[in-house]
């Protein structure tokens, strides 16, 4: 069975987050959403991610964030939202800037 991949490209702010979210909540429902390709997130595309993550939870299945890009990564340190997605790799990138700097 082939994983549903939706792999943004670009912007992912309040004009784009609109346009992708029944992409998002479509059926059949989206398995991995890949961020590689990200170069602007804002509020708007975080609450988009969180309601994929939260939309996945209700219906008793996983989303996996990957490729995170460095403006997602960097969004998701200001506003201190990794551990919402438990996501491996955004909390190594976490832990290894954090040691880097120190």
């Amino acid at each position: 069975m082939s994983q549903n991949i939706l792999k943004i490209e670009g912007e992912l702010t309040i004009f784009r987050a609109m346009e992708l979210k029944p992409v998002i909540l479509a059926t059949p429902p989206i398995a991995v959403i890949d961020l590689s390709g990200v170069t602007d997130l804002d509020c708007a595309g975080v609450q988009l991610l969180m309601l994929a993550k939260k939309t996945a939870l209700a219906q008793q299945r996983d989303v996996q964030l990957t490729g995170h890009s460095p403006a997602v990564i960097e969004v998701f340190e200001q506003l201190n939202v990794a551990a919402y997605f438990g996501d491996h790799l955004v909390m190594d990138s976490r832990t290894q800037t954090a040691t880097s700097r120190s």
